[in-house]
């Protein structure tokens, strides 16, 4: 695989991730927290309702998780990227 084919499965992988996560921050920060809110506030646990939960403390957890997912998702993605180019760096030299 050329550097340039490598580089684009690399930074389509990442837009990917990318989106997946920005979709998950959006439907739990925007929808549950905002345009939901009164649905899910019918529903209880532990006495508070989970509308109020999510618009309070639930889509900053998930923002700050997605945040760790994705710092793993790129560590994952930089290390097979760098073992195919270390691989093909040792093919160039031979």
């Amino acid at each position: 695989m050329k550097t340039s084919d490598r580089n684009r499965a690399y930074w389509r992988k990442n837009l990917q991730y990318l989106a997946i996560l920005l979709g998950i921050w959006f439907v739990t920060s925007f929808l549950c927290s905002i345009v939901f809110v009164e649905q899910l506030d019918r529903i209880q646990i532990g006495g508070y309702r989970i509308g109020f939960y999510f618009a309070q403390q639930a889509s900053i957890w998930i923002f700050v998780e997605l945040i760790f997912v994705y710092a793993m998702l790129m560590n994952r993605l930089d290390k097979k990227y760098r073992a195919t180019e270390e691989e093909s760096e040792d093919e160039t030299q031979q």
